[in-house]
């Protein structure tokens, strides 16, 4: 279920409104344990996934490192390389 939350911080360019929304989405669904909220609790689902986003935003522009930015093609390649290594699928 939450296989989007992915690192966002310290990338060239910076994580875009949407990939903070998405993980912000995964997180209150893992934590809420729902995938779907029922009409009833559908306001407070987004209001927490609105409020997760938010301060994962505060959260990624206050952050400082002194390394330098990894670049997303990069870092993907190195994700699709160890899903191969442990699943044995060719990339």
């Amino acid at each position: 279920m939450c296989r989007n939350i992915r690192t966002l911080h310290n990338f060239a360019p910076p994580a875009t409104h949407d990939e903070v929304d998405a993980a912000a989405l995964q997180f209150v669904r893992k934590v809420s344990g729902m995938t779907k909220p029922s009409a009833a609790n559908q306001d407070a689902f987004d209001t927490a996934v609105a409020e997760v986003a938010h301060t994962t935003r505060h959260l990624l522009e206050a952050l400082v490192t002194k390394a330098p930015p990894k670049d997303r093609e990069v870092e993907a390649a190195k994700a699709r390389e160890r899903s191969a290594k442990r699943y044995g699928v060719a990339s």
